[in-house]
């Protein structure tokens, strides 16, 4: 027996596809009707699951339909639509064409879907040494001499840890260091659609992936805030708990097609207490990407400073100590705002217009001025519960 929850999601699914294809067929007074029970359903929905994660697609999807409905009353009030649009002309009134509706009900396989691996390697991560050996042991050694590992080797990969510490650039990687296919797709944009369509995407994804293994290459699934799919029980409200089932029947499948399979589901989150024993099981190495220490940090100012013009003052052990807390994208975002400074400074004194012209070099000044202005991302308490979830649940 299905719950309110799930009747509510498919009776608003249902509204906004017809508000859709009235809307583009240019009945708008009828549009308009559905656009707001469409609203209203997600409302009430929003209402009875206050703590639902995908709470915030629904959000979004109620402010575009009552900005469509706004847009289109503004139509019909122009052309003194009172009686409904016929529909007969399309969308046209009065030789003028109106815009429709910029919406897809239906989510695109294709539309979600990366296939582009970004150009990085191992050596451009720069730290995190368990990670990378774990993603080593896991994927680029058996996939070099599978006659080393006759109990097969894991299938599932899941990197945690804070934002902006190199998950997705991990995964890129170890895509990049075996050539083979890197599929990536982001859970939230999954989820962003109506769930019936992500339940079917879900299942496209390891479809097409199969076949690709059949080159034969090897093939990496990147799944980003996997928790955006995978939610706990207690939090799904009826579509949620299809599309994650999908998922795990699929990684089930994985298990079942023989140990030389060379295809692996690389999941990434920044929330790893969401997700429950049934999808861990599925996922044998569960790697923390953790925060950067010292050293790494060191390394990380000498790459990203490499390019830049640094006068005599400019100390990069020092900067390494005065960041600690700051993950590796805002050690990243410090050296590119001390660039855009002088950079600013040149325009702002009128010599910019000269091709000749240059920056002056960068201050450790200026590098402590906006260390001062930028806050770090990784706050203390929060790192602690990725530790001690690390230490309940990792596993390299």
């Amino acid at each position: 027996m299905r719950n309110p929850g799930e009747e509510l999601e498919e009776t608003a699914a249902t509204y906004a596809r017809e508000a859709i294809r009235l809307d583009s067929q240019g009945n708008f007074a009828g549009s308009i009707i559905y656009y707001q029970n469409a609203v209203e359903t997600l409302l009430k929905l929003i209402k009875l699951y206050p703590e639902n994660p995908v709470n915030r697609m629904y959000y979004e999807k109620a402010r575009a339909y009552q900005e469509r409905i706004k847009a289109l009353q503004r139509i019909r009030g122009v052309y003194g639509d009172e009686k409904g649009d016929s529909g007969s002309d399309g969308p046209h009134k009065g030789g003028i064409k109106v815009a429709p509706m910029v919406e897809t009900v239906k989510a695109s396989f294709e539309e979600l879907l990366v296939t582009d691996r970004p150009n990085v390697n191992m050596e451009d991560v720069v730290g995190l040494k368990n990670a990378k050996l774990s993603l080593r042991q896991a994927i680029v050694y058996p996939f070099q001499r599978p006659d080393l590992f006759p109990l097969g080797w894991p299938r599932g990969i899941l990197l945690f840890g804070p934002p902006g510490c190199g998950k997705t650039m991990l995964a890129a990687a170890v895509a990049n260091e075996i050539d083979g296919y890197f599929l990536s797709v982001d859970a939230a944009s999954i989820m962003s659609k109506w769930l019936g369509d992500a339940e079917k995407n879900v299942a496209r994804l390891f479809s097409y992936a199969r076949k690709l293994v059949e080159d034969p290459k090897p093939v990496i699934i990147f799944i980003d805030e996997v928790d955006s799919l995978l939610s706990l029980h207690r939090q799904e409200i009826g579509g949620e708990a299809r599309v994650r089932n999908q998922f795990l029947k699929e990684m089930d499948g994985l298990f079942d097609k023989g140990r030389s399979l060379q295809l692996y589901v690389l999941a990434a989150t920044n929330k790893p207490w969401l997700l429950d024993d049934a999808f861990l099981r599925r996922f044998q190495k569960r790697v923390y990407v953790q925060p950067s220490d010292l050293r790494a940090r060191r390394k990380l100012f000498e790459k990203y400073t490499e390019p830049l013009v640094l006068d005599s003052s400019v100390k990069i052990d020092e900067l390494a100590k005065i960041t600690d807390g700051y993950s590796p994208s805002d050690i990243r975002d410090i050296c590119q705002d001390a660039q855009l400074k002088v950079v600013t400074e040149l325009f702002e004194s009128g010599k910019a217009s000269d091709p000749g012209s240059r920056p002056r070099a960068i201050s450790m000044g200026d590098f402590k001025e906006i260390i001062k202005q930028r806050r770090p991302s990784l706050v203390a308490e929060r790192v602690k519960l990725y530790e001690k979830w690390n230490s309940n649940y990792g596993a390299i």
